[in-house]
């Protein structure tokens, strides 16, 4: 649900506070699924990056050892995808504060000076 900030202006302390507890359930859900994918990523890779995980796949013939990475990878995928999208939805506002520059380039009517740092001496100790 998308609401304009001056449609908040018009809604009644009452209604606000049926949104606020909407938004927050709402907010509370795409957490906890967040850490649910999260968590379901981190036992995917454990699973393909382990030893165990080689020495489960040595039972299996070559074609069967390569059907599982397979879906191993698929599931990997699947999972990064949802936790990006549910990362984007959460912190839109924020992104888009880091992708800005804080500071402004520097005038560029304002003096240069170029300064060299020369070596006392360009000849090493064995004498190259």
């Amino acid at each position: 649900m998308v609401v304009e900030p001056q449609s908040l202006q018009s809604l009644s302390a009452e209604e606000l506070r049926e949104l606020t507890t909407r938004l927050m359930t709402q907010l509370r859900h795409q957490s906890a699924l967040l850490d649910k994918l999260t968590h379901e990523n981190a036992l995917l890779k454990r699973m393909k990056f382990t030893a165990q995980s080689e020495r489960f796949g040595e039972r299996f013939n070559p074609e069967q050892k390569s059907l599982l990475e397979d879906e191993i990878e698929a599931d990997l995928a699947a999972v990064a995808t949802e936790i990006d999208a549910l990362q984007e939805a959460q912190t839109p506002a924020k992104l888009e504060e880091k992708r800005n520059p804080k500071r402004a380039p520097l005038p560029a009517n304002l003096p240069r000076r170029e300064i060299r740092h020369e070596p006392d001496s360009t000849t090493c100790a064995c004498g190259c």
